[in-house]
């Protein structure tokens, strides 16, 4: 258990974090102030419903995942290629480089925790042996939910090169990936990937794997540009003022990946509602979205299909085009808004 922790605090390691703009009061703050309003009083409540009441919050049965067809990733494309296995882990091919995001694919989100909070799919490691060579793996933060011990360990014989959030190489280095592999980005940091130039984006949350290390490593989104197209992958947070300044400094972009699900009123501040996540999209100048950090883990108490339903709703009503992938299957920002395959399950 000790090693989920990853990559112990030093001296040296605050002292170079403390370089950063966005390090303030011995860590990483947001743009703008931001509390978690849970009390010693609502917290019992709120973990006796996290742990036991699980009715409407999980499938009723494990949710199907397309095969990966690796020739059809890996055929030459003018357009993007992407995949989502829920949750918020992507897999992209743009520019002829494969790209994959907050690779979280172990079946359990709270690894040290006494009760598991299962994966709402089956077997996701073993995605793993059928993925091609991956030019670059990238996490916007270090919550359990994004960043897993046992994927980083399947996938460490394909991975050519990591870009992480300013703090999260620690782990990775505890786990043994080489140092010379991991790029930390402090927020509006960019680099280069062949012809993909790619920026750490501001979002606003917060980190940390123990009791000790809360916000002492950074967190964010991250953008994509080529000559033809424009991503944004929001990464985990609440609403904020970051929204148009990513759209007035990157924007505009032809897709947004945003981040929608595992909200509570007692957590608002870090989790957008489903209604702010299209508000976020439009004033970052994204024409087309997709939700994300939905149909992977219970992490909230709301119903598992309630993020996406009220996500397509708030959509409709700002006539923002939408697409709704199934869990790995592969599309391009050009599809039209595929199915709502949710709806036939329980």
């Amino acid at each position: 258990m000790i090693k989920q922790f990853g990559g112990k605090l030093t001296k040296a390691l605050k002292a170079r974090y403390s370089q950063s703009p966005n390090w303030k009061e011995n860590k990483f703050l947001n743009l703008e102030e931001t509390t978690m309003s849970i009390s010693l009083k609502t917290l019992p409540k709120i973990l006796y419903k996290q742990f036991f009441e699980k009715n409407g919050r999980e499938p009723a049965q494990p949710l199907p995942v397309v095969p990966f067809d690796k020739a059809a990733f890996l055929a030459p494309s003018e357009k993007a290629k992407l995949i989502w296995y829920g949750h918020s882990v992507m897999l992209m091919r743009i520019s002829g480089k494969t790209i994959l995001i907050d690779p979280m694919l172990g079946p359990d989100a709270a690894p040290i925790a006494p009760f598991a909070t299962k994966r709402f799919s089956e077997n996701t490691l073993n995605l793993i042996e059928k993925f091609p060579e991956i030019d670059l793996v990238l996490l916007t933060h270090d919550h359990y939910d994004h960043l897993d011990l046992a994927s980083i360990k399947l996938l460490k014989p394909k991975v050519k090169q990591y870009f992480v959030s300013l703090g999260t190489a620690r782990h990775l280095e505890k786990w043994g990936i080489d140092s010379n592999q991991i790029q930390e980005f402090d927020w509006w940091d960019d680099a280069q990937c062949g012809d993909i130039k790619i920026t750490f984006t501001p979002s606003r949350h917060f980190s940390g794997r123990g009791l000790t290390d809360r916000a002492q490593s950074l967190w964010g989104g991250w953008v994509f540009k080529t000559p033809t197209e424009s991503i944004y992958f929001s990464g985990d947070g609440g609403y904020g003022e970051h929204f148009k300044a990513v759209g007035e400094k990157l924007g505009p972009f032809d897709f947004g990946i945003m981040e929608c699900g595992q909200y509570n009123e007692n957590w608002h501040q870090i989790h957008m509602y489903p209604e702010e996540a299209i508000q976020a999209a439009n004033e970052a100048k994204v024409a087309k979205a997709m939700a994300v950090h939905w149909a992977g883990f219970a992490l909230a108490q709301h119903h598992w299909k309630e993020p996406i339903e009220r996500f397509t709703t708030a959509a409709l009503a700002a006539k923002l085009p939408l697409l709704l992938p199934k869990i790995g299957a592969q599309f391009s920002v050009n599809d039209e808004l595929l199915t709502e395959w949710w709806k036939t399950l329980e």
